[in-house]
Order: structure tokens, then sequence, then C-alpha cells
């Protein structure tokens, strides 16, 4: 994992947009957000554990990739739109690359590389957003509290009065 701040510089957003400014994981852990080192290739018994502490009761397995996923580049343009979800985001990464962007506690952009054996773990309520690196391929296990479901809530829509959303600010904002 490596985070740093997001460069507007025009660039297609599977492009790094390197700052040069780096962000530390204790700034992360500032926003609520998580990292964890998992090494995929010889078991998961580390995943299993933070299933069990964290009450993760599902996953899955999502694979981004030209040759599985139809429509790739619109799909991508749907996951680049900022959002936020009410309930935490859980990504193991098990092969490949990709970015995940969040805003910082300034309303800037941080963009993190994930790698394989990344576990990022986001708060319900930060706003974020996805895309891949430049091959557009990544592998990626899905954690979830409960059955699996994915809402985004676009920042376009404006929603000031979601209680998620709320209680993020008043956690890690205030």
């Amino acid at each position: 994992m490596r985070a740093y701040y997001y460069k507007e510089d025009g660039s297609d957003m599977c492009s790094p947009h390197d700052s040069g400014l780096s962000v530390s994981e204790q700034d992360l852990s500032r926003v609520g957000v998580l990292y964890y080192q998992i090494d995929v290739d010889y078991g998961l018994d580390r995943i299993d554990e933070i299933c069990e502490e964290r009450n993760y009761k599902s996953r899955d397995i999502v694979r981004i990739n030209r040759e599985e996923m139809q429509e790739l580049d619109a799909k991508l343009d749907i996951f680049f739109s900022e959002h936020f979800h009410e309930d935490e985001e859980i990504r193991l990464i098990l092969d490949g690359c990709g970015y995940f962007d969040l805003r910082s506690s300034a309303d800037k952009w941080i963009r993190i590389l994930v790698q394989k054996g990344d576990l990022l773990i986001l708060p319900a309520g930060i706003y974020h957003r996805f895309t891949t690196t430049e091959d557009k391929r990544i592998v990626a296990m899905r954690l979830f509290k409960e059955n699996p479901k994915w809402i985004a809530i676009n920042r376009s829509e404006n929603p000031v009065h979601n209680q998620f959303r709320n209680d993020y600010v008043g956690q890690y904002l205030s």
C-alpha cells in the first residue's frame, strides 16, 4: 500500500496522479481507514481472524478485467464517481493493482495504491472512489458484515441528512 495526495493533472483516471506528497498510515487512521498486510499466498488464516474480530459474515471475489467484465470502462466510470456507503467497504487484493481515492479531513483527495496482499477497510460514510491502474486488472475479495450489498450514495445527490455520513463526520471530521 502506498498513499499520497492526488495530483489533478488532466490525465486518465487510471494514471498514478502522484503529487509526491506522501500520506502515512497514521494519517489514514485519522479519517477512519484501516490497513492490514495479508499473505494471500500461504493461506488466509489472518483474514479469518479479522473476520471474526470485526464480525464479517460473508465474502465474495470480484474480478475486474476486460476478459471477464463487459463494458469495463463504463463500469470503472461508475466506480470512479465520488460516493459513500452505509457499510464499511472492505477489500483484500488477491492479484493486480488498483487505486482507492478518499477524502482527507481537509476535503482533498488521497490516492491509495493497493496491491496483492493489501487489505483496506473504509468506514461507512467516507467519500471515496475506485479505479484500476492502467493495466485494468485486479482481483479482490470483498468482505461484508451482512449479505453482500453494494449501494453507493453519490456526493452529487447531496445526502446531508444521511445518518451514516453524519456519524462519520461527527467521529472523524469534527
